[in-house]
């Protein structure tokens, strides 16, 4: 019998795979103010206190105190700075940094941090760099462009923050050593080092095995157990899926 595979150990929650989740900083949200049919058509004023480095996060955070005393942190766009005014609702105007509702955003303009559900505190474009495009308004909704290249409508009184995610050249730069990778992925709390499966002996992966009579096919049912659940689980078919153009 061998070792248990990485998948199995991992489950576990063992330490060499748990993720550092005690030195964040706190969760990135847009607050609770009013409702969002009030705050469309408001305006609130905030100052941004600081920037701070959250562990595990690609862009840096704003804390950002606004002038009913409420707190929070959120995702910063280029160009903002520490003691810079920003403003939240409807009445707001189009500048980087201000929080508007969807609907009184002006069509062409980037925004970044867009809340997919009225008051869930934002779920899209939250990479550092990404950003989302304002094509129209509809009876249906606003039609936004997201960074996939997709359009979607979602509801006019969900919130984004204009301009674009900070730390867009991150990714640029070569990590130049394995123990970069090594602490970035410790941070963010993903399987480090990938190993592919057909590259081990038999005793640690089913996949393993340098004979070729002796592999098996990559697709798995949702019923297997851990440890033979590997591969593509519950696959239709084999092999990667064809890309198709987006229309």
């Amino acid at each position: 019998m061998g070792k248990r595979i990485r998948v199995q150990r991992r489950g576990r929650g063992g330490q060499n795979f748990r993720a550092s989740t005690h030195k964040r900083v706190a969760p990135a949200k847009y607050p609770y103010v009013k409702s969002p049919k009030e705050v469309y058509d408001l305006t609130i004023t905030g100052t941004i206190n600081e920037l701070v480095h959250d562990p595990g996060r690609g862009s840096p955070l704003s804390q950002i105190t606004l002038e009913n005393g409420l707190s929070y942190y959120s995702i910063v766009p280029e160009g903002v700075s520490v003691g810079q005014q920003i403003s939240l609702g409807g009445n707001s105007a189009v500048e980087i940094g201000n929080i508007m509702p969807l609907g009184k955003i002006t069509e062409g303009t980037l925004v970044c941090d867009l809340e997919l559900r009225p008051g869930d505190g934002g779920k899209m474009a939250r990479s550092s760099g990404a950003y989302a495009t304002v094509v129209g308004h509809t009876p249906q909704g606003t039609l936004i462009r997201l960074p996939s290249g997709r359009t979607r409508y979602i509801n006019d009184h969900c919130m984004a923050t204009i301009g674009v995610v900070a730390a867009s050249g991150r990714m640029e730069k070569p990590f130049l050593k394995a123990g970069d990778k090594f602490h970035l992925m410790k941070a963010k709390g993903h399987k480090y080092p990938r190993t592919g499966g057909r590259k081990m002996v038999p005793a640690v992966h089913p996949f393993g095995s340098s004979k070729r009579s002796a592999r098996r096919t990559t697709t798995t049912s949702h019923g297997a157990p851990p440890g033979q659940k590997v591969g593509l689980i519950a696959a239709r078919g084999p092999g990667q899926k064809k890309k198709r153009a987006i229309r």
